[in-house]
């Protein structure tokens, strides 16, 4: 091969293709407006049901007032990592905000779930400790277990992980997301806290979907179940969901953090969260606490929904949360149910392999606190003139 010839579009180009022949192939919006029910993608003002902004936070003045306010005294970007020189007094505020929030010692802001994820797995976990792992995990759990090299085991319920437990060492973790994404299901985090419990085995909680809606004033899954702190139940969570800002946090006892600090590769080396987002982070924090009215909103339209899609006879997921997933079957299917929908002006994402299994594509609804009653009805009058027969 010459050095001229190009190693990387033939196989490119086939991979392209299969993509668009499978009807996976994804392509963005550039959206030119705020976060919003109402939003502005192309020439279109579009109704908007596929953002995570639950709580309408996203675009409130007075976080956005916050974070300007953060900008003038820190500037943009925070210039170093944390561990020289770029950890502020707007990230230390946060961290013991959040710490306060979920019931926790202490707390470590991260720059992304992501990151947050793989920090956890590749510092509690590694070669020949078992980690047991819901199969429908956020990629960033499932891909930091193969990154710590753990001995892995994908439960499908309860009754399947006590099986598996029964088979194992003692040591390792059990690992969940609080609200999973695509189904919008609570995870049993109660039954799954004492299996942990009992096993000797730490539980680790992905609450990004659930920190701010769900629980006594959105403080997350193990608050929903009455869980108080436990040394062994690390929490992780982010800010760009219902707190409608960016980043992502630990909540843990000090050990935990202190470990996460001395060898969390992923928070030692990259620069850390820009000040401001820290500084909105927490005006957001304080107004998701305070304003319950938020979250009786947005679950007034999630009832609002569910009775009206039922009605319709429409495939629902038991989901009692903001992510109220439509389920389609086939990824074609939900491909053209989305074009249907944004021909109407709405504009409801298709969700498919392989975010989620063969045979069950869907349509993911996402309800914000924002949405008002006739939103929700447009939307359920656009749902009805789906067509009735699969493509």
């Amino acid at each position: 091969m010459s050095t001229t010839e190009d190693p990387f579009t033939p196989n490119l180009h086939a991979l392209f293709r299969t993509l668009k022949e499978q009807t996976l192939w994804r392509r963005r919006e550039v959206r030119s407006s705020a976060v919003a029910p109402a939003v502005r993608v192309g020439d279109e003002t579009l109704l908007a049901f596929s953002s995570n902004d639950y709580l309408g936070l996203a675009n409130d003045p007075r976080v956005v007032d916050a974070f300007c306010a953060g900008a003038r005294r820190y500037g943009v970007g925070a210039g170093a990592s944390h561990l020289l020189g770029g950890h502020t007094s707007a990230h230390h505020e946060l961290e013991e905000a959040l710490a306060a929030f979920v019931g926790t010692p202490r707390a470590l802001v991260f720059s992304t779930g992501y990151m947050a994820n793989l920090a956890l797995l590749t510092t509690f976990s590694g070669r020949h400790q078992a980690v047991f792992e819901d199969r429908r995990n956020h990629a960033s759990l499932l891909d930091a277990a193969r990154l710590a090299k753990a001995d892995r085991h994908r439960y499908r319920d309860v009754e399947d992980l006590r099986c598996q437990l029964t088979r194992a060492s003692s040591s390792g973790l059990i690992v969940t997301d609080g609200v999973f994404s695509m189904d919008g299901d609570i995870a049993p985090l109660g039954t799954l806290h004492s299996l942990a419990k009992a096993s000797g085995l730490g539980l680790i909680v992905d609450d990004a979907h659930a920190f701010g809606v769900v629980g006594p004033k959105g403080r997350g899954t193990a608050a929903h179940y009455g869980l108080e702190f436990d040394p062994g139940l690390i929490h992780m969570g982010t800010l760009g969901k219902a707190f409608g800002v960016f980043g992502a946090f630990v909540a843990a006892s000090n050990e935990i953090i202190e470990a996460l600090i001395q060898k969390a590769r992923t928070y030692i080396y990259t620069t850390a969260l820009p000040p401001a987002v820290a500084v909105a982070a927490c005006t957001s924090l304080a107004i998701a606490q305070s304003e319950e009215q938020r979250r009786t909103d947005l679950y007034a339209r999630v009832r609002q929904f569910q009775d009206g899609a039922k009605a319709l006879g429409l495939t629902l997921l038991p989901s009692s949360t903001a992510i109220q997933p439509v389920v389609l079957g086939s990824a074609k299917r939900a491909l053209e149910a989305s074009v249907h929908l944004r021909q109407q002006k709405l504009l409801v994402s298709a969700v498919r392999p392989p975010t989620v299994p063969e045979g069950s594509a869907r349509l993911r609804i996402a309800l914000s606190a924002l949405h008002s009653h006739e939103d929700v009805s447009r939307l359920l009058e656009g749902l009805a003139t789906l067509p009735k027969d699969p493509v």
